[in-house]
């Protein structure tokens, strides 16, 4: 691995010459060689069956991942000829990008490319351009991606229109172009934030991701800092390996690792249905006990939205408003309702602080006073508990024909108390917190992905609660509550 340890010297080197600060602004974090290493071993090509071999690295930065996978390529006694192409647009790595792929070509004996156009306008997605350039596809494609987010009247985002929702991110850009180059039965190793799993935001991604590809293998790191050594990358991280055929394998191999150095890594098969669900939601599982909380929550056949019980953000930015709330009660006046107001599962207002309560005629400001049940949005990372809901009894507040939700609070509107409690139980139980972390990493509760969870009947849930009501609403109730009902 002389040619790349040697990479590897030049990459941090130049990452020396470079403020930290500076490269973020590009969302430029370089590779690490142990993870690089790690990347270039997930492809399982026969690269026996092949006259040549086509890679494509965009975003290659110096060139390390191309190393790598090169480097793995001629280790399995491939002898025929590799052709890379690099895409990099940053002239301030161009210089090392080409010092390392000229010193690769001599001792490989590989031929290169370095374009420095860019990668994502230059040439058309999807439908075949009558202007722009087409590769030829490729038969493995590597990358890390830039990680930053752009607006969605930039040329990127315009240019694939098709798969973007609001303001994108250039990493999916970058990885979906990456397939639209990949060859039929090619393979692509990425290694990218983990917020394309769930939720609507990539919705149209991953429609495009599994029209054409399967996902085979997926790395998680446990300890998010300690992904990009000495980079301060707080994103959730993983590495995902997808293939170009219509065909999904039985397993997806799922491996993890507490840092980038891979010295303790584990790894289990998880069934291909089970990580990706029928609503292309892709859950990576860590754990056979993972994969079976998975499997009693997928046999629920409802969700809340198809029972018209869709979770729903609070109204009020406060710091918008601030026009309107007061922190008396005055004639007029409604409460406002925020997270520090759910404690152990009841709502307890007023708390004697700030802005507590409204006052205005603007209807997008109000709610009808009905049984709620409310949602915290935030919940830090070392909290145990991700979701952290509260019973709302419109009988407690029955003085109000109206009230309001500060918009760090989600809710769900209630018939009945029953329901209200049963939606508790659900999601206060440990099964429905352990599913929703595992479906999505972060520390937002996101109510799109909340309302396609499966859940029992609506009927089903009312009578959980009527079984909750006058118990203690702990975790443990809510626990052998679940129990009964979702085997």
């Amino acid at each position: 691995m002389d040619l790349l340890n040697t990479a590897y010297q030049t990459t941090s080197a130049f990452m020396d010459s470079i403020p930290k600060k500076e490269r973020k602004k590009y969302g430029q974090f370089f590779t690490p060689q142990k993870t690089a290493e790690f990347m270039a071993s997930l492809f399982s090509t026969d690269f026996s069956k092949h006259d040549e071999l086509r890679l494509l690295d965009a975003g290659a930065g110096t060139g390390l991942l191309t190393v790598a996978l090169v480097e793995r390529i001629r280790s399995c006694g491939y002898q025929g000829n590799i052709t890379t192409i690099c895409y990099e647009n940053d002239l301030n790595v161009l210089p090392v990008l080409r010092e390392n792929l000229e010193r690769l070509g001599k001792k490989s004996n590989v031929t290169y490319e370095i374009h420095t156009d860019n990668y994502l306008t230059s040439q058309s997605f999807v439908q075949k351009g009558l202007y722009k350039k087409e590769l030829r596809p490729f038969d493995l494609v590597i990358g890390n991606p830039p990680y930053l987010k752009i607006s969605k009247d930039t040329p990127e985002a315009k240019a694939m229109a098709e798969i973007c929702h609001g303001a994108p991110n250039l990493y999916f850009l970058f990885w979906a172009m990456g397939i639209h180059n990949l060859k039929r039965g090619g393979e692509l190793v990425y290694i990218i934030p983990r917020s394309w799993t769930s939720g609507a935001y990539f919705e149209r991604f991953r429609r495009f991701l599994f029209r054409y590809c399967v996902i085979t293998n997926i790395h998680l790191f446990r300890s998010r800092d300690k992904v990009f050594d000495g980079e301060s990358v707080l994103q959730e991280t993983m590495i995902i390996k997808v293939k170009k055929t219509d065909f999904p394998p039985q397993y997806i191999n799922i491996s993890s690792s507490t840092t980038s150095d891979f010295h303790d890594i584990n790894s289990i098969d998880i069934d291909y249905d089970t990580v990706v669900s029928p609503n292309q939601f892709v859950f990576p599982v860590t754990s056979i006990e993972e994969a079976q909380i998975l499997s009693r929550v997928n046999r629920q056949t409802n969700t809340l939205e198809k029972d018209n019980l869709r979770m729903r953000t609070g109204l009020i930015v406060d710091f918008r408003t601030r026009d309107v709330l007061r922190d008396d009660e005055v004639s007029g006046a409604c409460p406002l309702f925020y997270s520090h107001h759910i404690k152990n599962g009841r709502i307890h207002w007023p708390v004697g602080k700030e802005a507590e309560y409204i006052v205005t005629d603007n209807d997008g400001y109000l709610q009808e006073n009905s049984d709620y049940l409310f949602v915290k949005r935030f919940t830090s990372k070392e909290e145990k508990r991700r979701l952290q809901c509260g019973i709302y009894l419109k009988k407690e507040f029955s003085q109000y024909k109206y009230i309001s939700t500060q918009n760090k609070i989600n809710f769900i509107k209630c018939d009945s108390p029953e329901l209200a409690y049963g939606l508790y139980v659900l999601l206060n139980s440990t099964l429905y917190d352990s599913y929703y972390r595992i479906l999505n990493g972060s520390t937002q509760v996101n109510s799109t992905e909340i309302n396609l969870m499966p859940v029992p009947s609506k009927e089903a849930i009312s009578q959980m609660g009527k079984e909750l009501i006058g118990m203690d609403l702990s975790e443990k109730n809510c626990d052998n509550i679940i129990d009964r009902w979702i085997k």
